[in-house]
């Protein structure tokens, strides 16, 4: 049985304009420049402005089938579409470059990897084209930082079943124990203690501290990890400057020997392009967003002289060139709210460091983190009348250069705690006394986080231990055992 009802709904939803908007929020500089030119080459509308002419033959074949009938209710006006100027430019690149900006292209040498040189080594060595097969296969296995990080039963077993060759255990535990002798030295190790090891191994004989050094390594390794000097000293009977000399020369040593052995051919180095340049003159701040990478865009003149002739002879135009003009129409507005987009996310992305500047002024001015004051994603808000989710996507993989160094905008960004007197600091504040706190610590009797919560209370930061323990971790700081030397 049929039944007819009325319902209200609300909804809300987003327009082409605001969905670009968004998109290009949480996007950095550094990507935004792939972006315009993936559209580009989408949008045959769009061009930069100093080409001469757009490109458009090639896209003659994507034109939509629209119906005639369609066409005439949509009433397409193509005065909507054509400005007196022609040409509506959008420049990106005004007042964006930097007195200090250097356009340089780093050279990097050729050389050998990490394992080419390790395979280079089997060649020094005398052995059978067998134990050649096994020792390539191991050198493969290694990672960069210089471990075989496979169990030697894994790798038996992978020779049978890729390679067709039976090895056993011991054999290849030999082949290994050649590799361990390559240079540099701890490279084949299985973890940490014999990686240290094998690097101490090759200068046991050359010290008195270096042989008590290979001895705690060797048969006291946990206890040396955990910091229990005392029972090291007593196990080995090792008075202070002793213990003190063999731990110097663990330390000397190298956790990652493959490091030394970066591939030349790589460039694993990020490199951060700031989305905000700072600058300070006579006192007063130079704020400017640095587009210097992004082109200036156009609407190709090619579609608005199109459009022109239709408009002239709209009464004897074929359905093809009706199909034609509606494709263009179709990419001419998909062409201005990419503009439009990009022109509001500059205006966004300005509003919202302005603010954070104003907010802020006391710490641009100087660079120390004393001055920062506590702020949240709802105070910028409030001062830019934006929502909070646009002033996270601002925030988000953004950069701001400064005169004191390169941070990201989320740095600017903490909460807050009352002092005992009622005033109101941020909590990076905090964590900077805790850091100053620790540096200055007799090493020898380190803070602990009891310790470090009556200190900050003297200073009028009433907080609890477990919250000195969240900072601490939070800066990446080990508990007071763990920062204990001799």
């Amino acid at each position: 049985m049929l039944k007819q009802s009325l319902q209200q709904k609300l909804l809300q939803k987003l327009s082409p304009l605001q969905i670009q908007v968004i998109k290009l929020l949480e996007i950095p500089t550094a990507q935004l420049e792939q972006r315009i030119k993936e559209e580009l080459e989408v949008n045959p509308v769009l061009e930069y402005a100093g080409d001469s002419q757009g490109s458009n033959d090639e896209y003659g074949d994507e034109a939509d089938s629209v119906p005639e009938q369609e066409m005439e209710k949509d009433e397409l006006s193509i005065d909507d579409y054509i400005r007196d100027d022609d040409i509506p430019a959008y420049k990106l690149q005004s007042r964006n470059y930097s007195k200090d900006d250097k356009h340089e292209d780093i050279p990097f040498s050729g050389g050998t990897t990490f394992h080419e040189h390790l395979t280079a080594q089997l060649g020094l060595r005398i052995m059978t084209e067998r134990q050649r097969n096994i020792a390539e296969y191991i050198i493969g296995n290694i990672d960069e930082d210089g471990y075989l990080r496979r169990e030697i039963e894994e790798i038996v077993d992978d020779l049978a079943f890729s390679q067709n060759v039976e090895v056993e255990e011991q054999e290849a535990l030999e082949v290994l124990e050649v590799i361990h002798d390559f240079d540099p030295p701890g490279v084949g190790a299985r973890d940490l203690q014999e990686c240290l090891v094998l690097q101490m191994e090759r200068r046991a004989n050359e010290a008195e501290s270096a042989r008590h050094a290979y001895q705690i390594l060797k048969s006291h390794f946990e206890e040396f990890t955990r910091k229990h000097y005392d029972k090291i000293a007593k196990r080995l009977h090792l008075d202070d400057e002793q213990l003190k000399d063999a731990v110097d020369e663990i330390l000397k040593l190298n956790p990652k020997p493959g490091s030394s052995y970066s591939n030349p051919m790589s460039k694993t180095a990020q490199h951060i392009i700031p989305d905000f340049i700072l600058e300070v003159e006579d006192g007063q701040f130079q704020l400017s967003l640095n587009s210097r990478n992004l082109p200036e865009l156009r609407v190709s003149s090619t579609y608005s002289e199109m459009l022109s002739d239709y408009q002239s002879n709209k009464k004897n135009q074929s359905r093809e060139q009706k199909d034609a003009v509606m494709f263009v129409k179709q990419k001419l507005d998909s062409a201005k709210w990419f503009i439009d987009a990009i022109r509001q996310r500059q205006n966004t992305l300005m509003t919202v460091m302005e603010a954070i500047l104003a907010y802020q002024k006391e710490y641009f001015v100087e660079g120390d983190e004393m001055s920062l004051r506590p702020m949240i994603l709802k105070d910028i808000a409030d001062k830019t009348n934006l929502d909070i989710s646009t002033i996270s996507r601002v925030s988000n993989s953004k950069y701001i250069q400064t005169h004191f160094g390169i941070f990201p905008l989320k740095y600017f960004f903490s909460e807050g705690l009352q002092t005992d007197s009622g005033e109101e600091v941020s909590t990076r504040e905090i964590k900077k006394i805790l850091e100053e706190c620790i540096a200055a610590e007799d090493k020898r009797k380190p803070l602990t986080d009891d310790k470090l919560a009556l200190i900050l209370k003297e200073k009028s930061y009433n907080i609890a231990r477990r919250t000195v323990a969240k900072y601490r971790e939070q800066l990446n700081i080990p508990v007071a055992r763990l920062r204990k030397e001799l």
